[in-house]
Protein backbone atom coordinates (compact mmCIF):
# COMPACT_ATOMS: atom_id res chain seq x y z
CA UNK A 1 0.00 0.00 0.00
CA UNK A 2 1.45 3.42 -0.91
CA UNK A 3 2.25 6.01 1.72
CA UNK A 4 -0.62 8.38 2.40
CA UNK A 5 0.46 11.82 1.10
CA UNK A 6 0.25 15.21 2.78
CA UNK A 7 -0.76 18.18 0.59
CA UNK A 8 -0.63 21.89 1.27
CA UNK A 9 -3.89 23.62 0.28
CA UNK A 10 -5.51 26.87 1.42
CA UNK A 11 -6.92 26.68 4.93
CA UNK A 12 -9.43 29.34 3.91
CA UNK A 13 -10.14 31.31 0.75
CA UNK A 14 -8.60 34.71 0.25
CA UNK A 15 -11.52 37.12 0.52
CA UNK A 16 -12.35 40.69 1.61
CA UNK A 17 -13.49 41.29 5.17
CA UNK A 18 -17.28 40.92 5.53
CA UNK A 19 -19.10 44.13 4.65
CA UNK A 20 -22.39 43.11 6.22
CA UNK A 21 -23.60 40.78 8.98
CA UNK A 22 -26.85 39.01 9.74
CA UNK A 23 -27.95 36.20 12.03
CA UNK A 24 -29.98 33.00 11.80
CA UNK A 25 -30.53 29.95 13.94
CA UNK A 26 -29.88 27.49 11.11
CA UNK A 27 -28.38 28.12 7.67
CA UNK A 28 -29.12 25.57 4.94
CA UNK A 29 -26.62 25.73 2.07
CA UNK A 30 -28.25 24.43 -1.10
CA UNK A 31 -31.73 24.37 -2.63
CA UNK A 32 -32.21 20.91 -4.12
CA UNK A 33 -34.28 18.09 -2.63
CA UNK A 34 -31.91 17.74 0.33
CA UNK A 35 -31.68 21.42 1.25
CA UNK A 36 -35.33 22.36 0.79
CA UNK A 37 -36.53 19.24 2.59
CA UNK A 38 -34.29 20.11 5.55
CA UNK A 39 -35.53 23.71 5.61
CA UNK A 40 -39.20 22.72 5.42
CA UNK A 41 -38.84 20.12 8.17
CA UNK A 42 -36.91 22.53 10.45
CA UNK A 43 -39.38 25.42 10.22
CA UNK A 44 -41.32 25.81 13.40
CA UNK A 45 -38.79 23.71 15.32
CA UNK A 46 -36.04 26.33 15.44
CA UNK A 47 -36.11 30.10 15.19
CA UNK A 48 -34.95 31.58 11.90
CA UNK A 49 -34.10 29.25 9.01
CA UNK A 50 -32.05 30.78 6.19
CA UNK A 51 -31.59 29.01 2.86
CA UNK A 52 -28.67 30.19 0.73
CA UNK A 53 -28.12 28.98 -2.82
CA UNK A 54 -25.39 29.81 -5.30
CA UNK A 55 -27.77 30.47 -8.19
CA UNK A 56 -31.57 30.59 -8.21
CA UNK A 57 -33.60 28.07 -6.20
CA UNK A 58 -34.11 25.73 -9.17
CA UNK A 59 -30.56 25.71 -10.54
CA UNK A 60 -29.09 22.69 -8.73
CA UNK A 61 -28.80 19.04 -9.71
CA UNK A 62 -32.25 17.94 -8.50
CA UNK A 63 -34.06 19.50 -11.46
CA UNK A 64 -31.89 17.48 -13.87
CA UNK A 65 -32.80 14.09 -12.35
CA UNK A 66 -34.66 12.21 -15.07
CA UNK A 67 -35.18 8.61 -14.03
CA UNK A 68 -36.93 8.99 -10.71
CA UNK A 69 -36.76 8.10 -7.03
CA UNK A 70 -36.38 4.53 -5.77
CA UNK A 71 -38.46 3.07 -2.93
CA UNK A 72 -40.24 -0.20 -2.15
CA UNK A 73 -43.70 1.06 -3.04
CA UNK A 74 -44.91 -1.59 -5.47
CA UNK A 75 -46.87 -4.78 -4.80
CA UNK A 76 -44.57 -7.59 -3.72
CA UNK A 77 -41.56 -5.33 -3.26
CA UNK A 78 -39.90 -5.03 0.15
CA UNK A 79 -37.28 -2.84 1.83
CA UNK A 80 -35.17 -5.99 2.20
CA UNK A 81 -35.05 -6.48 -1.56
CA UNK A 82 -34.18 -2.80 -2.05
CA UNK A 83 -31.44 -3.20 0.56
CA UNK A 84 -30.04 -6.28 -1.19
CA UNK A 85 -29.84 -4.48 -4.55
CA UNK A 86 -28.19 -1.43 -2.93
CA UNK A 87 -25.55 -3.55 -1.18
CA UNK A 88 -24.69 -5.41 -4.37
CA UNK A 89 -24.28 -2.16 -6.32
CA UNK A 90 -22.14 -0.69 -3.51
CA UNK A 91 -19.53 -3.43 -4.01
CA UNK A 92 -18.87 -4.16 -0.36
CA UNK A 93 -18.31 -0.55 0.71
CA UNK A 94 -21.80 0.39 1.94
CA UNK A 95 -22.61 1.07 5.58
CA UNK A 96 -25.34 -1.54 6.06
CA UNK A 97 -27.00 0.40 8.88
CA UNK A 98 -27.26 3.49 6.66
CA UNK A 99 -28.78 1.44 3.84
CA UNK A 100 -31.32 -0.03 6.25
CA UNK A 101 -32.33 3.51 7.22
CA UNK A 102 -32.64 4.49 3.56
CA UNK A 103 -34.81 1.59 2.44
CA UNK A 104 -37.05 1.35 5.53
CA UNK A 105 -37.77 5.08 5.82
CA UNK A 106 -37.81 5.66 2.07
CA UNK A 107 -41.42 4.66 1.28
CA UNK A 108 -42.93 6.99 3.90
CA UNK A 109 -40.60 9.79 2.80
CA UNK A 110 -41.83 9.45 -0.81
CA UNK A 111 -45.45 9.38 0.36
CA UNK A 112 -44.81 12.61 2.25
CA UNK A 113 -43.35 14.11 -0.92
CA UNK A 114 -46.56 13.17 -2.72
CA UNK A 115 -48.62 14.75 0.07
CA UNK A 116 -46.56 17.91 -0.38
CA UNK A 117 -47.89 18.16 -3.93
CA UNK A 118 -45.45 16.24 -6.12
CA UNK A 119 -47.32 14.85 -9.13
CA UNK A 120 -45.83 11.46 -9.90
CA UNK A 121 -47.00 9.49 -12.93
CA UNK A 122 -49.81 6.94 -12.49
CA UNK A 123 -50.98 4.02 -14.60
CA UNK A 124 -54.49 3.87 -16.14
CA UNK A 125 -55.82 2.24 -12.94
CA UNK A 126 -54.64 5.18 -10.87
CA UNK A 127 -51.77 3.30 -9.24
CA UNK A 128 -48.33 4.84 -8.94
CA UNK A 129 -46.41 4.06 -12.14
CA UNK A 130 -43.14 2.30 -11.32
CA UNK A 131 -40.30 1.36 -13.65
CA UNK A 132 -36.95 -0.40 -13.38
CA UNK A 133 -33.38 0.81 -13.70
CA UNK A 134 -29.92 -0.71 -13.58
CA UNK A 135 -29.15 -2.93 -10.58
CA UNK A 136 -32.80 -3.19 -9.45
CA UNK A 137 -34.57 -6.55 -9.51
CA UNK A 138 -38.00 -4.92 -9.08
CA UNK A 139 -39.97 -2.10 -10.69
CA UNK A 140 -39.53 0.47 -7.89
CA UNK A 141 -38.67 3.77 -9.60
CA UNK A 142 -41.39 6.40 -9.22
CA UNK A 143 -41.21 9.05 -11.94
CA UNK A 144 -42.93 12.26 -12.96
CA UNK A 145 -43.60 13.86 -16.32
CA UNK A 146 -42.16 10.76 -17.95
CA UNK A 147 -38.53 11.77 -17.54
CA UNK A 148 -38.85 15.05 -15.65
CA UNK A 149 -38.93 13.70 -12.10
CA UNK A 150 -36.36 16.05 -10.62
CA UNK A 151 -38.00 19.11 -12.15
CA UNK A 152 -41.39 18.14 -10.72
CA UNK A 153 -39.96 17.48 -7.25
CA UNK A 154 -38.11 20.80 -7.38
CA UNK A 155 -41.31 22.57 -8.43
CA UNK A 156 -43.27 21.13 -5.51
CA UNK A 157 -40.57 21.96 -2.98
CA UNK A 158 -40.15 25.53 -4.21
CA UNK A 159 -43.94 26.01 -4.06
CA UNK A 160 -43.86 24.86 -0.43
CA UNK A 161 -40.96 27.20 0.37
CA UNK A 162 -42.86 30.11 -1.17
CA UNK A 163 -45.72 29.34 1.20
CA UNK A 164 -43.38 29.42 4.21
CA UNK A 165 -42.59 33.08 4.95
CA UNK A 166 -40.68 32.05 8.07
CA UNK A 167 -37.96 30.59 5.80
CA UNK A 168 -35.71 33.30 4.37
CA UNK A 169 -33.96 32.66 1.05
CA UNK A 170 -30.85 34.36 -0.32
CA UNK A 171 -30.11 33.50 -3.95
CA UNK A 172 -26.86 34.06 -5.87
CA UNK A 173 -24.94 33.41 -2.65
CA UNK A 174 -21.70 31.38 -2.61
CA UNK A 175 -20.60 29.93 0.73
CA UNK A 176 -16.98 31.05 0.95
CA UNK A 177 -15.92 29.57 4.31
CA UNK A 178 -17.35 28.40 7.61
CA UNK A 179 -16.71 30.49 10.70
CA UNK A 180 -15.61 28.55 13.76
CA UNK A 181 -15.97 29.33 17.46
CA UNK A 182 -13.19 28.84 20.01
CA UNK A 183 -14.43 25.29 20.66
CA UNK A 184 -13.98 24.34 16.98
CA UNK A 185 -17.70 24.22 16.31
CA UNK A 186 -19.89 26.28 14.02
CA UNK A 187 -20.25 30.01 14.63
CA UNK A 188 -21.44 31.00 11.15
CA UNK A 189 -20.23 31.32 7.58
CA UNK A 190 -19.06 33.93 5.12
CA UNK A 191 -21.03 34.41 1.91
CA UNK A 192 -20.52 36.22 -1.35
CA UNK A 193 -23.84 37.55 -2.59
CA UNK A 194 -24.48 39.11 -5.99
CA UNK A 195 -27.35 41.53 -6.45
CA UNK A 196 -29.26 41.21 -3.16
CA UNK A 197 -29.49 44.88 -2.24
CA UNK A 198 -27.80 45.70 1.04
CA UNK A 199 -26.35 42.19 1.16
CA UNK A 200 -24.28 42.61 -1.96
CA UNK A 201 -20.68 41.35 -1.75
CA UNK A 202 -18.94 39.41 1.02
CA UNK A 203 -20.79 39.21 4.33
CA UNK A 204 -21.10 37.05 7.43
CA UNK A 205 -24.03 35.06 8.75
CA UNK A 206 -23.70 34.22 12.44
CA UNK A 207 -25.66 31.09 13.28
CA UNK A 208 -26.06 28.12 15.60
CA UNK A 209 -25.93 25.33 12.99
CA UNK A 210 -25.19 24.82 9.29
CA UNK A 211 -26.73 22.14 7.09
CA UNK A 212 -24.66 21.55 3.96
CA UNK A 213 -26.82 20.39 1.05
CA UNK A 214 -24.75 21.93 -1.73
CA UNK A 215 -24.46 19.02 -4.14
CA UNK A 216 -21.53 17.37 -5.85
CA UNK A 217 -18.23 17.90 -7.61
CA UNK A 218 -19.01 17.10 -11.25
CA UNK A 219 -17.20 20.13 -12.67
CA UNK A 220 -13.91 18.55 -11.54
CA UNK A 221 -14.11 16.71 -14.88
CA UNK A 222 -14.31 18.05 -18.44
CA UNK A 223 -17.58 16.25 -19.23
CA UNK A 224 -20.30 15.76 -16.64
CA UNK A 225 -24.05 15.53 -16.31
CA UNK A 226 -23.85 18.03 -13.42
CA UNK A 227 -24.83 21.69 -13.84
CA UNK A 228 -22.25 24.47 -13.77
CA UNK A 229 -22.86 25.12 -10.06
CA UNK A 230 -21.48 21.68 -9.06
CA UNK A 231 -17.96 22.79 -8.16
CA UNK A 232 -17.47 20.89 -4.91
CA UNK A 233 -17.89 24.02 -2.79
CA UNK A 234 -19.60 22.31 0.16
CA UNK A 235 -16.99 19.57 0.41
CA UNK A 236 -14.13 22.08 0.23
CA UNK A 237 -15.75 24.42 2.75
CA UNK A 238 -16.26 21.53 5.17
CA UNK A 239 -12.71 20.21 4.72
CA UNK A 240 -11.20 23.63 5.47
CA UNK A 241 -13.30 23.77 8.65
CA UNK A 242 -11.95 20.44 9.89
CA UNK A 243 -14.68 18.08 8.68
CA UNK A 244 -13.64 14.63 7.47
CA UNK A 245 -14.29 13.71 3.84
CA UNK A 246 -14.76 10.03 3.00
CA UNK A 247 -14.72 7.87 -0.16
CA UNK A 248 -13.86 10.65 -2.64
CA UNK A 249 -12.34 8.12 -5.04
CA UNK A 250 -15.78 6.61 -5.72
CA UNK A 251 -17.05 8.87 -8.52
CA UNK A 252 -19.75 7.34 -10.65
CA UNK A 253 -19.47 7.76 -14.40
CA UNK A 254 -22.90 7.36 -15.96
CA UNK A 255 -22.62 4.97 -18.91
CA UNK A 256 -25.13 6.65 -21.21
CA UNK A 257 -24.37 10.33 -21.61
CA UNK A 258 -25.00 11.75 -25.07
CA UNK A 259 -21.75 12.16 -26.99
CA UNK A 260 -21.58 15.64 -28.52
CA UNK A 261 -18.13 15.49 -30.07
CA UNK A 262 -14.50 15.55 -28.92
CA UNK A 263 -14.48 19.26 -28.07
CA UNK A 264 -17.67 19.38 -26.00
CA UNK A 265 -17.08 20.45 -22.39
CA UNK A 266 -19.14 21.08 -19.25
CA UNK A 267 -22.66 19.75 -18.68
CA UNK A 268 -23.62 17.03 -21.16
CA UNK A 269 -27.11 15.58 -21.85
CA UNK A 270 -27.96 12.54 -19.74
CA UNK A 271 -29.81 9.67 -21.40
CA UNK A 272 -31.57 8.22 -18.37
CA UNK A 273 -31.08 4.65 -17.31
CA UNK A 274 -34.85 4.42 -17.43
CA UNK A 275 -34.55 4.29 -21.23
CA UNK A 276 -32.77 0.97 -20.86
CA UNK A 277 -35.32 0.09 -18.17
CA UNK A 278 -37.91 0.23 -20.98
CA UNK A 279 -35.84 -2.27 -23.04
CA UNK A 280 -33.50 -0.05 -25.03
CA UNK A 281 -30.07 -1.64 -25.46
CA UNK A 282 -26.45 -0.78 -26.21
CA UNK A 283 -24.69 -1.75 -29.44
CA UNK A 284 -21.22 -1.17 -30.81
CA UNK A 285 -20.30 0.19 -34.23
CA UNK A 286 -20.81 -3.25 -35.79
CA UNK A 287 -24.33 -3.43 -34.39
CA UNK A 288 -23.47 -6.13 -31.86
CA UNK A 289 -25.23 -6.11 -28.48
CA UNK A 290 -22.73 -4.83 -25.92
CA UNK A 291 -23.99 -6.19 -22.61
CA UNK A 292 -25.17 -9.68 -23.58
CA UNK A 293 -23.07 -12.20 -21.65
CA UNK A 294 -21.37 -9.50 -19.58
CA UNK A 295 -23.80 -9.51 -16.63
CA UNK A 296 -26.98 -11.36 -15.64
CA UNK A 297 -28.95 -8.11 -15.95
CA UNK A 298 -27.39 -7.30 -19.34
CA UNK A 299 -28.18 -3.66 -20.20
CA UNK A 300 -29.59 -3.11 -16.70
CA UNK A 301 -26.40 -4.13 -14.90
CA UNK A 302 -25.10 -1.69 -12.24
CA UNK A 303 -23.68 1.49 -13.68
CA UNK A 304 -20.03 0.68 -13.02
CA UNK A 305 -20.35 -2.60 -14.91
CA UNK A 306 -21.95 -0.92 -17.94
CA UNK A 307 -19.52 2.04 -17.93
CA UNK A 308 -16.54 -0.33 -17.85
CA UNK A 309 -17.95 -2.46 -20.68
CA UNK A 310 -18.47 0.63 -22.84
CA UNK A 311 -14.99 1.96 -22.07
CA UNK A 312 -13.44 -1.41 -22.94
CA UNK A 313 -15.28 -1.58 -26.26
CA UNK A 314 -14.32 2.00 -27.08
CA UNK A 315 -10.69 1.15 -26.37
CA UNK A 316 -10.80 -2.02 -28.47
CA UNK A 317 -12.48 -0.33 -31.43
CA UNK A 318 -10.78 3.06 -31.25
CA UNK A 319 -14.21 4.67 -31.45
CA UNK A 320 -15.15 7.67 -29.26
CA UNK A 321 -18.57 6.31 -28.26
CA UNK A 322 -21.05 3.44 -28.63
CA UNK A 323 -24.76 3.55 -29.48
CA UNK A 324 -28.05 3.25 -27.60
CA UNK A 325 -30.85 1.69 -29.63
CA UNK A 326 -34.35 2.73 -28.56
CA UNK A 327 -35.93 2.82 -32.01
CA UNK A 328 -38.42 0.10 -31.09
CA UNK A 329 -40.21 2.55 -28.78
CA UNK A 330 -41.90 4.33 -31.65
CA UNK A 331 -42.93 8.00 -31.59
CA UNK A 332 -45.86 7.65 -29.17
CA UNK A 333 -43.82 6.03 -26.42
CA UNK A 334 -40.96 8.48 -26.83
CA UNK A 335 -43.32 11.44 -26.58
CA UNK A 336 -45.23 10.03 -23.60
CA UNK A 337 -42.48 8.43 -21.53
CA UNK A 338 -39.35 10.43 -22.39
CA UNK A 339 -40.40 13.83 -23.77
CA UNK A 340 -37.44 15.69 -22.24
CA UNK A 341 -34.82 13.29 -23.61
CA UNK A 342 -36.58 13.24 -26.99
CA UNK A 343 -36.44 17.04 -27.22
CA UNK A 344 -32.80 17.11 -26.11
CA UNK A 345 -31.74 14.53 -28.69
CA UNK A 346 -33.56 16.33 -31.50
CA UNK A 347 -32.00 19.62 -30.41
CA UNK A 348 -28.61 18.00 -30.99
CA UNK A 349 -29.53 16.59 -34.38
CA UNK A 350 -30.48 13.03 -33.38
CA UNK A 351 -34.04 11.67 -33.65
CA UNK A 352 -34.14 8.60 -31.36
CA UNK A 353 -37.38 7.45 -32.99
CA UNK A 354 -35.36 6.55 -36.08
CA UNK A 355 -31.71 7.04 -35.10
CA UNK A 356 -29.24 5.40 -32.77
CA UNK A 357 -28.13 7.69 -29.94
CA UNK A 358 -24.35 8.17 -29.53
CA UNK A 359 -23.39 7.65 -25.87
CA UNK A 360 -20.24 7.47 -23.75
CA UNK A 361 -19.55 7.52 -19.99
CA UNK A 362 -19.21 10.90 -18.23
CA UNK A 363 -18.94 12.01 -14.62
CA UNK A 364 -22.32 11.76 -12.93
CA UNK A 365 -22.38 11.31 -9.15
CA UNK A 366 -19.99 11.52 -6.21
CA UNK A 367 -20.62 8.71 -3.73
CA UNK A 368 -18.15 10.27 -1.29
CA UNK A 369 -18.31 13.55 0.58
CA UNK A 370 -18.56 14.92 4.10
CA UNK A 371 -18.54 11.94 6.47
CA UNK A 372 -21.74 11.80 8.52
CA UNK A 373 -23.41 9.52 11.00
CA UNK A 374 -26.93 8.14 10.57
CA UNK A 375 -28.40 11.52 11.57
CA UNK A 376 -26.39 13.70 9.21
CA UNK A 377 -23.90 14.91 11.81
CA UNK A 378 -20.31 15.64 10.76
CA UNK A 379 -17.39 15.59 13.18
CA UNK A 380 -17.57 19.42 13.45
CA UNK A 381 -20.06 20.43 16.17
CA UNK A 382 -23.07 22.16 14.62
CA UNK A 383 -22.24 21.07 11.05
CA UNK A 384 -24.59 18.65 9.29
CA UNK A 385 -24.53 17.38 5.70
CA UNK A 386 -27.10 15.72 3.45
CA UNK A 387 -27.49 14.73 -0.19
CA UNK A 388 -24.61 14.46 -2.62
CA UNK A 389 -22.27 16.63 -0.55
CA UNK A 390 -22.46 14.01 2.22
CA UNK A 391 -21.09 10.50 2.59
CA UNK A 392 -23.78 8.79 4.65
CA UNK A 393 -22.56 5.33 3.70
CA UNK A 394 -25.57 4.32 1.61
CA UNK A 395 -23.85 4.28 -1.79
CA UNK A 396 -20.58 2.53 -1.02
CA UNK A 397 -18.40 2.25 -4.09
CA UNK A 398 -21.19 2.74 -6.63
CA UNK A 399 -24.63 4.38 -6.28
CA UNK A 400 -27.64 2.28 -7.17
CA UNK A 401 -29.79 4.07 -9.74
CA UNK A 402 -32.35 6.54 -8.32
CA UNK A 403 -31.14 6.21 -4.73
CA UNK A 404 -29.76 9.76 -4.82
CA UNK A 405 -33.03 11.67 -4.53
CA UNK A 406 -34.12 9.22 -1.85
CA UNK A 407 -30.95 9.76 0.19
CA UNK A 408 -31.41 13.53 0.23
CA UNK A 409 -35.04 13.12 1.24
CA UNK A 410 -34.51 10.55 4.00
CA UNK A 411 -31.41 11.99 5.67
CA UNK A 412 -32.69 15.58 5.58
CA UNK A 413 -35.73 14.38 7.48
CA UNK A 414 -33.43 12.70 10.00
CA UNK A 415 -31.34 15.86 10.46
CA UNK A 416 -34.51 17.77 11.24
CA UNK A 417 -35.36 15.20 13.89
CA UNK A 418 -32.19 15.71 15.95
CA UNK A 419 -30.88 19.19 15.11
CA UNK A 420 -33.43 21.23 17.12
CA UNK A 421 -32.37 19.45 20.32
CA UNK A 422 -28.68 19.97 19.56
CA UNK A 423 -28.64 23.68 18.72
CA UNK A 424 -25.52 25.36 19.94
CA UNK A 425 -25.53 28.79 21.56
CA UNK A 426 -24.83 31.69 19.23
CA UNK A 427 -21.07 32.03 19.73
CA UNK A 428 -18.69 34.67 18.36
CA UNK A 429 -16.27 33.51 15.67
CA UNK A 430 -12.74 32.89 16.85
CA UNK A 431 -9.82 34.73 15.29
CA UNK A 432 -9.14 32.93 12.02
CA UNK A 433 -5.50 31.88 11.79
CA UNK A 434 -5.94 29.56 8.82
CA UNK A 435 -3.67 30.29 5.86
CA UNK A 436 -5.54 32.04 3.04
CA UNK A 437 -4.97 31.27 -0.62
CA UNK A 438 -6.52 31.39 -4.08
CA UNK A 439 -5.73 30.11 -7.56
CA UNK A 440 -6.81 31.91 -10.74
CA UNK A 441 -9.95 30.88 -12.57
CA UNK A 442 -8.11 30.39 -15.85
CA UNK A 443 -6.49 27.14 -14.61
CA UNK A 444 -9.90 25.42 -14.46
CA UNK A 445 -9.82 24.00 -17.99
CA UNK A 446 -6.31 22.62 -17.41
CA UNK A 447 -7.44 21.03 -14.13
CA UNK A 448 -10.47 19.41 -15.74
CA UNK A 449 -8.47 17.97 -18.63
CA UNK A 450 -5.92 16.46 -16.23
CA UNK A 451 -8.61 14.91 -14.03
CA UNK A 452 -10.56 13.52 -17.00
CA UNK A 453 -7.55 12.02 -18.73
CA UNK A 454 -5.68 10.72 -15.67
CA UNK A 455 -8.24 10.25 -12.87
CA UNK A 456 -11.43 9.54 -14.80
CA UNK A 457 -13.09 6.23 -15.69
CA UNK A 458 -9.80 4.32 -15.98
CA UNK A 459 -6.99 4.95 -13.48
CA UNK A 460 -3.43 3.77 -12.81
CA UNK A 461 -0.64 4.61 -10.40
CA UNK A 462 1.34 6.33 -13.16
CA UNK A 463 -1.61 8.36 -14.40
CA UNK A 464 -2.68 9.41 -10.92
CA UNK A 465 0.88 10.46 -10.06
CA UNK A 466 0.95 12.57 -13.22
CA UNK A 467 -2.40 14.09 -12.32
CA UNK A 468 -1.25 15.03 -8.82
CA UNK A 469 2.00 16.47 -10.15
CA UNK A 470 0.08 18.60 -12.61
CA UNK A 471 -2.41 19.74 -9.97
CA UNK A 472 0.41 20.62 -7.58
CA UNK A 473 1.84 22.94 -10.24
CA UNK A 474 -1.54 24.62 -10.65
CA UNK A 475 -1.75 25.03 -6.89
CA UNK A 476 1.43 27.10 -7.03
CA UNK A 477 -0.17 29.74 -9.26
CA UNK A 478 -1.53 32.67 -7.26
CA UNK A 479 -4.68 34.48 -8.35
CA UNK A 480 -4.53 38.15 -9.34
CA UNK A 481 -8.26 38.69 -8.81
CA UNK A 482 -10.47 37.76 -5.88
CA UNK A 483 -13.77 36.71 -7.44
CA UNK A 484 -16.32 33.90 -7.49
CA UNK A 485 -14.72 32.01 -10.37
CA UNK A 486 -11.40 31.92 -8.52
CA UNK A 487 -13.10 30.73 -5.32
CA UNK A 488 -14.84 27.94 -7.25
CA UNK A 489 -11.64 26.96 -9.04
CA UNK A 490 -9.74 26.78 -5.75
CA UNK A 491 -12.48 24.52 -4.39
CA UNK A 492 -12.19 22.31 -7.48
CA UNK A 493 -8.42 22.11 -7.05
CA UNK A 494 -8.68 21.24 -3.36
CA UNK A 495 -11.15 18.43 -4.02
CA UNK A 496 -9.27 17.20 -7.12
CA UNK A 497 -6.05 16.74 -5.16
CA UNK A 498 -7.83 14.86 -2.40
CA UNK A 499 -9.70 12.69 -4.92
CA UNK A 500 -6.56 11.81 -6.89
CA UNK A 501 -4.61 11.00 -3.72
CA UNK A 502 -7.40 8.73 -2.44
CA UNK A 503 -7.63 7.00 -5.83
CA UNK A 504 -3.89 6.36 -5.79
CA UNK A 505 -4.09 4.94 -2.28
CA UNK A 506 -6.85 2.45 -3.15
CA UNK A 507 -4.92 -0.26 -4.98
CA UNK A 508 -7.86 -2.31 -6.19
CA UNK A 509 -10.81 -2.08 -8.53
CA UNK A 510 -14.07 -1.64 -6.63
CA UNK A 511 -17.35 -0.30 -7.93
CA UNK A 512 -16.86 2.99 -9.73
CA UNK A 513 -13.11 3.06 -8.90
CA UNK A 514 -11.35 1.23 -11.74
CA UNK A 515 -7.59 0.68 -11.57
CA UNK A 516 -6.12 -0.88 -14.72
CA UNK A 517 -2.98 -1.81 -12.75
CA UNK A 518 -5.06 -3.46 -10.01
CA UNK A 519 -7.99 -4.89 -12.00
CA UNK A 520 -9.47 -7.10 -9.26
CA UNK A 521 -11.47 -6.36 -6.14
CA UNK A 522 -9.31 -7.29 -3.15
CA UNK A 523 -11.27 -7.79 0.07
CA UNK A 524 -8.30 -9.41 1.81
CA UNK A 525 -5.87 -6.59 1.05
CA UNK A 526 -7.88 -3.45 1.66
CA UNK A 527 -11.62 -2.92 1.76
CA UNK A 528 -12.07 -0.10 4.26
CA UNK A 529 -12.55 3.62 3.78
CA UNK A 530 -10.15 6.43 2.96
CA UNK A 531 -10.76 9.60 4.94
CA UNK A 532 -9.37 13.02 4.03
CA UNK A 533 -8.61 15.38 6.90
CA UNK A 534 -7.02 18.82 7.12
CA UNK A 535 -4.67 19.99 9.84
CA UNK A 536 -2.85 23.33 9.79
CA UNK A 537 -3.45 23.92 6.07
CA UNK A 538 -2.41 20.43 4.96
CA UNK A 539 -4.63 17.55 3.87
CA UNK A 540 -3.77 13.99 4.77
CA UNK A 541 -5.30 10.56 4.14
CA UNK A 542 -6.37 8.27 6.96
CA UNK A 543 -7.47 4.65 6.59
CA UNK A 544 -10.68 3.80 8.43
Amino acid sequence: MPTAPVRRVPGRLLAPAPGWTTTADVVVVGSGIAGLTAALRLRGQVGKVLVVTKDVLAAGSTQWAQGGIAAALGPGDTPQEHLDDTLVAGAGACDRAAVEVLVTEGPDAVRELIALGTNFDHDPDGELSLTREGGHHRDRIAHAGGDATGAEIQRALIAAIEQAPEIEVIQHALAVDLLLADDGGIAGLTLHVMGEGQRDGVGAVLCRAVVLASGGLGQVFAQTTNPAVSTGDGMAVALRAGAVLRDLEFVQFHPTVMYLGPDSRGQQPLISEAVRGENAFLVDWDGDRLMQGVHELADLAPRDVVAKAITRRMGESGRPHVWLDARAFGPEKWERRFPTILATCRRHGVDPVTDLIPVAPACHYASGGVRTDLWGRSNVPGLYATGEVACSGVHGANRLASNSLLEGLVFSRRIATVLPGELRPLLPPARDTRTAGLVPSDVRRDLQEAMTGLAGVLRSAEGLADAVGHLDKLAGVAADAVDQESWETTNLLTISLALADAAALREETRGSHWREDFPDRDDTHFSGHIDVVMHDGATAMELA
